[in-house]
């Protein structure tokens, strides 16, 4: 079987692209919800690079278990953040009144894709050693 990692990390870095345009267009809980999986995959990438998987959906838990070591500072509160985008921005049921639509805004998307953008450069960091 071959190892994926190079589409784990192309699809990551499209999924930034989609978040570039989410922003555009004012679909700010996409962005954010792209975000995260843009920077899930690129740490997805990782493991399978190192011929493991990474299981889960947590950003911030997947970085805490990569076989690298210690990401460096800041990053760990980067990847927690990106967490908080994974089911709100989806399901109405995440908020007690409202749709997903109403509670995110465009300062959200642009910090949900600083943040992803810093796990993969990051990712693409640890692919290029």
């Amino acid at each position: 079987m071959s190892n994926r990692w190079k589409d784990w990390l192309a699809q990551a870095e499209r999924d930034l692209e989609h978040v570039q345009m989410d922003i555009e267009k004012g679909f700010y809980e996409w962005a954010c919800f792209s975000a995260e999986q843009a920077a899930e995959k690129a740490l997805k990438a990782v493991y399978l690079y190192d011929n493991q998987e990474g299981w889960g959906h947590s950003v911030a838990g997947l970085l805490r278990k990569l076989p690298a070591g210690t990401p460096p500072a800041g990053l760990s509160e980067t990847a927690a953040r990106l967490d908080h985008f994974y089911i709100p921005t989806r399901y109405a049921n995440g908020f007690d009144d409202g749709a997903p639509k109403d509670y995110f805004f465009k300062a959200d998307a642009e910090e949900a894709f600083k943040h992803a953008r810093a796990i993969i450069d990051y990712c693409k960091s640890l692919l290029a050693q």
